[in-house]
Order: structure tokens, then sequence, then C-alpha cells
């Protein structure tokens, strides 16, 4: 492993992924304050546009260096990975800390986004957009 290629990454995919939380917190925005859409609904929805919105730039730049397979299999992999995650760990997070704690939902939302991100990098880097020495073919 290099660690100043993984620096530069990390860096890349943190800049990619603020981008993603002003998307993020503005569809949640919209979606609940501006649609009155329930909490935990409008948080799902705005999650997956971030997941859309991080996917896009992390092909062309966080890992642009690395196309092993198609955009459609990498983009599979990144929803059922990082994107169930994100959204599966968002709606867990949200529901504890703004239906049970009482917390207002953009400071919850915020505070899910930051730990879902170390775990997201992971997956990622490792399965979704691995080197092409790592990609297993079938016979």
């Amino acid at each position: 492993m290099n660690w100043r290629e993984t620096g530069v990454r990390w860096l890349k995919f943190n800049a990619v992924g603020g981008i993603g939380v002003v998307v993020q917190f503005v569809v949640l925005a919209a979606l609940k304050s501006g649609m009155q859409l329930d909490y935990l609904l409008a948080t799902g929805l705005a999650v997956e546009a971030a997941v859309i919105h991080n996917f896009l730039w992390h092909e062309r730049f966080t890992w642009a260096d690395r196309v092993s397979e198609s955009s459609w299999v990498r983009f599979a992999k990144f929803n059922l990975t990082t994107g169930l995650f994100s959204i599966v760990g968002n709606l867990v997070v949200m529901k504890f800390l703004v239906g049970w704690a009482g917390v207002n939902y953009l400071v919850a939302n915020g505070m899910t986004i930051a730990a879902c991100s170390v775990v997201n990098f992971v997956v990622s880097d490792r399965v979704v957009f691995r080197r092409r020495s790592q990609v297993v073919s079938l016979p």
C-alpha cells in the first residue's frame, strides 16, 4: 500500500464528499422544510442524491486511474455498498438522534455523515474502485 497515494486519494474523497454533503443538506432541507416530508423519508432521498453525486465525481476524479469494470457495474457496487451503508446508517442514527434524543435534523445529519465517511472510503477503495489486479475474472 502506498501511503502517499492513499493520502492524496483520501483528500480527493473528502473534497468530493464535502460537495456531496452540501447536496445532501440542500436536498434534505428542501424535502423536509420545503415539501414537509417526514425527516426519515427526506433523509433517505437526500442520501441517495449525495450517493449519485459522489459516485459520478469519484469515478472521474478520486479513482479516475482505476478503470477495471464498466461504469454501470461500479455504480451498482457503489449503491449496494457505500450507498446502502450510508442510507441505513443515516436512517438509524437519524432515528436515534432526532426521534429519540431530539437533536435538530440538520445537526444530526452532519453527525451521521461524519460517522459513515471512513467506512465508505475503505469500501470504495477496496471494493468499488479496486485496482485492476484486485478484480477477479470468472472463467
